[in-house]
């Protein structure tokens, strides 16, 4: 039976990325009429976008750097 630290340690999470207004006019964007409905939505497809394209890449290589070890095949 697995020990209540474990399981906790198991199902914690770790925030990586926030965006904020000041992120979008960094880039050029007028924020002075975004909502927080529209900064939620696209906060949203943002978390879709880099899990669909670059996160378990990213996640991988920055493992290996920080010499993570990797289960061995069986």
């Amino acid at each position: 039976m697995k020990s209540i630290n474990k399981i906790k340690q198991e199902q914690e999470y770790f925030s990586i990325t926030s965006v904020c207004r000041t992120d979008l006019e960094g880039i050029g964007f007028n924020t002075k009429n975004v909502d927080d409905s529209t900064m939620i939505e696209l906060a949203s497809k943002m978390a879709d976008a880099y899990c669909d394209f670059a996160f378990w890449t990213d996640l991988e290589i920055i493992a290996e750097y920080l010499e993570i070890k990797k289960y061995k095949k069986s």
